[in-house]
């Protein structure tokens, strides 16, 4: 996608999210921990500190394997899903990390239904 075309979709899934909850229009951070919870597969609960930033990083390694950097393992003996980095991520700019992960997450997002 278009850098221009990202962020008209961007901005179309920050609203129905926003929307969706009555809440204000979510940041990355946000939709990352949305999408860990989703691949937790465990439902909404009261998260730790330590465990909302795991959830961030499952997130991650789930959109990052759409590109082939990581590799699910297995889930551990709570359900936590771990992952491995198959091939070394890039060095992007600020830019383009932030324009790869908004678009990994709308697609995310499509492909799940949303």
């Amino acid at each position: 996608m278009k850098p221009a075309e990202v962020n008209l979709k961007w901005e179309q899934l920050q609203n129905r999210i926003a929307e969706d909850f009555d809440n204000e229009k979510p940041d990355i951070k946000v939709l990352l921990f949305l999408i860990g919870v989703q691949e937790l597969g465990q439902g909404p609960r009261k998260f730790s500190k330590r465990q909302k930033e795991e959830l961030m990083h499952i997130a991650n390694c789930k959109l990052f394997s759409k590109m082939g950097f990581y590799e699910l393992e297995g889930q551990d003996q709570d359900g936590w899903p771990h992952w491995k980095l198959v091939k070394t991520v890039p060095n992007y700019t600020l830019l383009e990390q932030e324009m790869l992960i908004r678009s990994l997450i709308i697609d995310y997002f499509d492909e799940n239904g949303y």
